[in-house]
């Protein structure tokens, strides 16, 4: 049986505990072994000139894959050098997870996104750099946090100041606020998508007190999805897209450590069957 690390930071294995035994369920049904390993217990580094990885500061052998719930793009990396298969790769852990290298990437495909402007923190003046309305986020947040929507010059005042990553996103609000699409994705394949709303708060997140609902994708947007997928090698994404004041899909973002709670909710999917699959199929 194939041996295979589950990578969370302790704090999210607590609040995540119903999915990883889920996961780790999913495994074995397909003559999978897979671990729960804590980031905290992890040392990875150069010694005696190897490619080191210690657990609680012991030499361990290695699976043969690694999942990582964590976001930590050297640990994938290093994972990789150490001959390991990850999934998600270190390459898509370290474009999802900086919006700015995201949104450069997928433009380059030619996907209609809003008006976006890269900035760094101590860049940002009194003078906002575009016109109201529109929203500041850290490049390396996800979540919804770190986000802000700025309505006026009082509010870019008072959350300029109150982000704390160097590299910041500012992006056009004319948009349908509080909605938006995520689909999610198992290697090249659509698995499907949902609609996600919140009445009270400008992010859809379902953990912000959103809805969510099954999203039936037609035809033209199923093609410009699938544009990007076939560009990058993903296992499991999600795929974030708004909506503007026609319906018509904006890329948003990536999220590399996806979870399934609202595709379960609206549907019967079994996403991480999928995914196991999936990687059952890579190793």
């Amino acid at each position: 049986m194939k041996q295979g690390w589950l990578i969370y930071n302790q704090k999210d294995a607590k609040e995540n505990h119903a999915y990883i035994d889920w996961f780790v369920k999913e495994a074995d049904l397909q003559q999978l072994h897979l671990e729960l390993i804590y980031q905290e217990d992890i040392t990875i580094g150069i010694i005696n000139n190897q490619n080191t990885i210690l657990i609680k500061d012991q030499q361990v052998n290695l699976p043969t894959f690694a999942v990582v719930r964590t976001i930590n793009p050297i640990l994938s990396d290093h994972l990789e050098a150490c001959g390991v298969r990850v999934f998600n790769s270190a390459n898509t852990s370290e474009l999802c997870n900086h919006k700015s290298k995201t949104y450069q990437a997928v433009h380059k495909l030619d996907i209609p996104m809003v008006d976006t402007i890269f900035a760094q923190r101590l860049q940002l003046t009194d003078h906002p750099p575009m016109h109201f309305p529109f929203v500041i986020k850290e490049s390396t947040g996800r979540g919804g946090q770190q986000v802000f929507l700025i309505s006026d010059q009082q509010d870019w005042h008072t959350f300029k100041d109150e982000l704390l990553s160097t590299d910041i996103v500012i992006q056009s609000a004319r948009v349908q606020h509080g909605k938006d699409v995520r689909v999610f994705v198992v290697g090249q394949t659509i698995i499907g998508a949902v609609l996600r709303e919140n009445l009270y708060d400008f992010r859809a997140n379902f953990k912000l007190g959103g809805t969510a609902t099954w999203y039936p994708l037609h035809a033209t947007e199923q093609k410009l999805i699938q544009k990007i997928i076939n560009h990058f090698n993903f296992d499991m994404v999600g795929i974030d897209f708004l909506l503007d004041e026609n319906g018509k899909l904006l890329f948003n973002e990536i999220e590399d450590v996806v979870g399934s709670r609202t595709l379960s909710y609206v549907s019967e999917i079994n996403l991480l069957q999928k995914y196991v699959t999936h990687i059952k199929m890579n190793i």
